[in-house]
């Protein structure tokens, strides 16, 4: 495989991963639904414009900032595309030019939107239901109030509703994301009392896709199993023990950087900053021209482990900025600019981004999250170039 010149930091992205993973958790589904593949965070660092490409399953994408959403409207997509987050006041214009769908929770942007919207410029709004994650959303006691404001605006279409869960990855019991689920149908119950049905119902992110049914509605709106991770082990645990299908997840990303230089280092030797990891024996080491300014966590010093050859080599010292030094006095054939696997598979052996973030302290979503946007991305198999 043939990379660009001058890459020696870079990410893979296997190309039939992304729309085999959408496809699976479609699957979870004994009905046809929409379904919302969120692209957050440069997909969840797996950059956006490469998985754009590679989801040609996905109905609508979900994005956070209106930024995001105008980058995807660059990039050519013309599929709905649905901003989770807030959108400034005086950017509210740009969002409708551009027919991005708005997440609605607060009145000051129902008052904007008076003044911009109309039939030749029309507003589709996803009204957010607060039911017990509290951070965006509207009680469901003011759900039919709010939703009879927005409709009262020329121009205003209320195509959906939705709600988000607070605990229905991290545990075993289900009971607080039950008592969402019935929040948001009270919420949902109110609104056709009044004569207000939103035809887009969606809470459902990859967790609920998996484990229950009746979180589906009409959309699914999942982000993090699209790209091959679980949400957690107690996802994984509880689809198990289910009964029901389990979805075959393939990861997308591999993490890759080489061997900048190779040296012997002398038996009680202080390796890196702070003097943290001092040498036991005449040791080759291996530096990799990787830290984390390159979304490296600093947390992985004297923790982590790399692949070479095959081979699981040991980090010593601390993670610097733009370097890590490796143990490889046992990976025979070691050579300069040999391949080294940060996150990913090498032979028999893998690093996962679960395996990284117990190692840092932190979850999978973070790990692929804070990989450098300005890292090289390459797809690689049959979608790709590689």
């Amino acid at each position: 495989m043939l990379l660009p010149m001058g890459t020696i930091v870079w990410v893979e992205i296997d190309a039939e991963a992304p729309d085999w993973n959408l496809r699976q958790l479609r699957s979870c589904s004994s009905g046809r639904r929409l379904f919302c593949a969120v692209v957050k965070g440069n997909a969840y660092g797996h950059g956006v414009e490469e998985m754009v490409r590679l989801l040609p399953s996905a109905d609508w994408f979900g994005v956070n900032s209106l930024d995001e959403g105008l980058q995807l409207r660059q990039l050519g997509v013309e599929r709905p595309i649905l901003l989770v987050g807030h959108v400034e006041l005086d950017r509210l214009d740009e969002a409708l030019d551009a027919d991005l769908r708005l997440t609605v929770y607060n009145g000051k942007t129902l008052s904007v939107l008076r003044e911009l919207a109309g039939p030749e410029r029309p507003a589709r709004l996803h009204l957010m239901v607060e039911t017990g994650t509290w951070r965006q959303g509207v009680p469901p006691e003011e759900a039919v109030a709010f939703a009879r404001e927005a409709l009262s605006i020329p121009g205003v279409e209320l195509e959906g509703v939705s709600t988000h869960y607070a605990n229905i990855e991290d545990t075993l019991n289900h009971n607080y994301a039950n008592a969402q689920l019935e929040r948001f149908r009270e919420a949902v119950e109110l609104l056709a009392q009044a004569g207000i049905d939103p035809p887009v119902k969606h809470t459902a992110c990859t967790a609920a896709t998996i484990l229950f049914e009746k979180t589906h509605f009409d959309m699914f709106r999942a982000g993090v199993g699209i790209y091959g991770l679980w949400p957690s082990r107690e996802t994984y645990l509880s689809a198990i023990s289910s009964g029901r299908p389990v979805p075959e997840l393939r990861p997308v990303l591999s993490w890759k950087t080489r061997v900048a230089q190779l040296k012997e280092v002398p038996a009680g030797s202080y390796v890196g900053y702070g003097c943290t990891y001092r040498t036991t024996r005449r040791t080759l080491m291996a530096v990799l021209p990787v830290g984390y300014a390159d979304g490296y966590d600093r947390a992985l010093g004297n923790r982590a482990w790399v692949l070479v050859r095959g081979r699981r080599a040991h980090l010593m010292g601390r993670v610097c900025m733009n370097l890590i030094m490796v143990d490889v006095t046992d990976v025979p054939g070691v050579s300069l600019e040999d391949e080294v696997v940060l996150l990913g598979r090498s032979g028999d052996e893998e690093i996962t981004a679960e395996t990284m973030a117990d190692w840092a302290g932190t979850i999978n979503y973070e790990v692929v999250t804070r990989i450098s946007p300005l890292l090289t991305r390459k797809v690689v198999g049959s979608r790709g170039e590689g």
